[in-house]
Formats: structure tokens, C-alpha cells, sequence
């Protein structure tokens, strides 16, 4: 059985109606944790989130931070600063370049970093990413990835070439708008990009990161699915790490209007939530948000946090001002590792800049 068949019993339902269906205790548990009312808890919520969090990780916070290697895309996703429609211009990182990317993120002290590429098969190819996975491994001891979706053996490959991590969004779990938001490109096809997930865990996949892009549908109905997409990789692989993100849509190159609001109290209540649905999830908290509601978000159950972040290709050794392509969206909180890590630091936090490292 893949997720599809769990996402299918409920995708026909409203968040009314899943409230009065007849679901699993935990399940219904966690439709109440998002439910209007229970905003008038979210104090007592985020108290138990808290506790939950200390119990289970302790003060730590790791760090990490995004490489771009290529802004070169043959989809079309209306939401997405990379869509291939957009008249913007298009780079990919030198094998040189890349060197340089690394060796200045390294010499901030963070030894895990996640590497994105715009989805295109054909300027992005497996055998670039390998190749420059050669290149990262020297500076890194974990290396995720966010690129296009793969098959099974093509996850296989890249952690034979160093890789340890996925990060892949569904961006929409509601099959009928992911439609309407993805016009052309093979990310069209939704149940492949369901299923990756799955498919990178069954390859040997140390960490599989989940997300739904927040503000393309009811955020609630769309937590609900992320939550139970998590709960199914868990249960089903426990030697892995499963986590998820919560990233907001932000501002980007094209004229998208976001369709639904998706508030900060709305963003509390989505984080303490699945803290007590899942307590041994790992949340992750990127540049999207800004600094002040990054670091009152912190206690509340973040296990993971971006610092030093450019959404740009070779936006680590190029100055924005000087930078000619444009980022795959804005960021708010521009602040660098050491930055964040005094600010871990204040708050009684341990920064922790490696805590694996990939064997062959």
C-alpha cells in the first residue's frame, strides 16, 4: 500500500466533513490539534509542543543551508521563481564555481548543506549533480538534495555519490489544484512526485524531508495530508529520520497571487499540532519567515534551521547587487551562521553544525 491509497479515502472531504468522519483516535486527535477552535489553546498547545520537543531532542538546533546549482527548469509551476515561462536568466554553476560555493559555506563551520537545482533533466543532469556531489563531498559531511524527482535506483545512485538526505514537496496535496499550478514539465505528473518520498527511503536514504508549500490550498486540509504522508513514512521505514517543512509562499519573479492566507498564528498552531501528532518529527524553519518570528518559533518544536541562505545561484560567493539571476523566491531572515548561532546560543541552545557523517 503507498500513501495514495490513505490520501484517497480522505482527498473528496472537506475539513468539516473529515471532523466527522469516522477516523483512527490519533488521526481525529490531530484534525482537532488544527481545528478553528482549538486556536483558543494554542498557549496550552504550545506548552505540551515544548515539552514534547525537550523530551525527544533536547536544546539542540542544527544548521544548515542551501546551495543553488542551476536555475534551469522545463516546468512550469505558476508559484515558483524558476518557472520556465518566466523571462529570466538562466545559470548553472562551473564545476569551478561550485568549489568556490563550498569552500565559503564551509568556512562558516557548517558541515551539512542541502543542494537544489532548478528541474531540468537535461541542463541538470544525474551526471552533473554526481559530479558535483564529488566536489561537496570534500567540504561536507551530509549532503541532501532538492531536485527533481527520481526513481529508486537513481536515488540509489546518489548515495553511492555521498548523498544521505531528501527534500522533496509535494507543494499541494490536493490532486485538483496541483493540476491547476503545475501546467507543463514532468512535474505534472502528481503520483510520481507522491511517491518519491517512498522511493528515496527505499534506496537507503538516511533523512527523507516532506513539505506542503503553504498558501495553495486550505492550510488546514493540507496539514492534515503532510501530517499523515509523515506518519506513513515513519511507521513504515523507523530506521529512517522523517521530517517535515512549513514553508510559506513568499514573493517571487512572475505575477502569482496567493491563493489562500496562511497567517503567523496559523503557522503556530500548524507547528505545535504536528509536534504532538508526531513527536519525534524533525521541523524544519527556513529563510521564508523573518527573524523575530523565527527565533519566538524556535521552542516550539524547530529542530532544524537555515542560516547564511541565498535563494540565487551562486548566491554564496556573488553579491545580490551583482547577481544577474533571480532567486527562486525572497527570503526574510538574512542573517548568517554566526549570526544564528549566537542567537541559538542566548536562548540556551546548541548549534550543531554536524552531527553525521556518510560512510561508503
Amino acid at each position: 500500500m503507498s500513501y495514495y491509497n490513505i490520501y484517497s479515502k480522505y482527498k473528496n472531504l472537506d475539513f468539516n466533513q473529515l471532523v466527522s468522519a469516522d477516523l483512527p483516535a490519533d488521526e481525529a486527535q490531530f484534525l482537532s490539534l488544527l481545528s478553528p477552535k482549538a486556536e483558543n489553546n494554542l498557549e496550552e498547545m504550545a506548552v505540551r509542543a515544548q515539552e514534547i520537543t525537550l523530551r525527544n531532542f533536547g536544546r539542540t538546533m542544527q544548521l544548515y543551508t542551501p546551495i543553488y546549482l542551476s536555475n534551469y527548469c522545463d516546468n512550469q509551476c505558476l508559484y515558483c521563481g524558476f518557472n520556465a515561462a518566466n523571462k529570466i536568466e538562466r545559470k548553472k554553476l562551473t564545476l569551478d564555481e561550485v568549489s568556490e560555493e563550498a569552500e565559503f559555506i564551509a568556512g562558516t563551520g557548517l558541515k551539512h548543506i542541502l543542494v537544489l537545482t532548478g528541474d531540468s533533466r537535461s541542463e541538470s543532469p544525474l551526471s552533473y549533480i554526481k559530479n558535483s556531489l564529488k566536489i561537496l563531498g570534500e567540504y561536507f559531511s551530509s549532503i541532501s538534495v532538492e531536485i527533481y524527482a527520481l526513481s529508486e535506483e537513481e536515488y540509489a545512485e546518489l548515495i553511492l555519490n555521498g548523498v544521505d538526505g531528501l527534500t522533496i514537496y509535494q507543494e499541494v496535496y490536493d490532486e485538483n489544484i496541483y493540476k491547476k499550478m503545475h501546467l507543463a514539465g514532468a512535474k505534472k505528473d502528481y503520483l510520481f512526485r507522491l511517491d518519491a518520498p517512498e522511493r528515496g527511503a527505499k534506496a537507503g536514504m538516511h533523512n527523507v524531508n516532506i513539505g506542503a508549500l503553504l498558501g495553495l490550498n486550505d492550510w488546514r486540509k493540507e496539514i492534515f495530508f503532510l501530517g499523515l504522508h509523515a506518519k506513513y513514512l515513519q511507521d513504515n521505514y523507523p530506521d529512517l529520520e522523517i521530517g517535515v517543512s512549513l514553508p510559506r509562499i513568499r514573493p517571487q519573479a512572475g505575477d502569482f497571487s496567493v491563493p489562500y492566507q496562511v497567517t503567523d498564528k496559523n503557522i503556530v498552531q500548524i507547528l505545535v499540532a504536528l509536534r504532538i501528532f508526531l513527536p519525534r518529527i524533525g521541523i524544519a524553519l527556513s529563510t521564508r519567515e523573518n527573524s523575530e518570528f523565527r527565533d519566538n518559533l524556535i521552542p516550539l518544536g524547530i529542530t532544524r534551521i537555515s542560516a547564511g541562505s541565498s535563494t540565487y545561484v551562486g548566491g554564496h560567493i556573488t553579491k545580490v547587487s551583482t547577481n544577474k539571476s533571480v532567486p527562486q523566491f525572497e527570503i526574510s531572515d538574512e542573517r548568517d551562521v554566526k549570526e544564528m548561532k549566537q542567537v541559538l546560543e542566548r536562548r540556551g541552545y546548541q548549534p550543531v553544525l554536524k552531527d553525521w557523517m556518510h560512510f561508503d
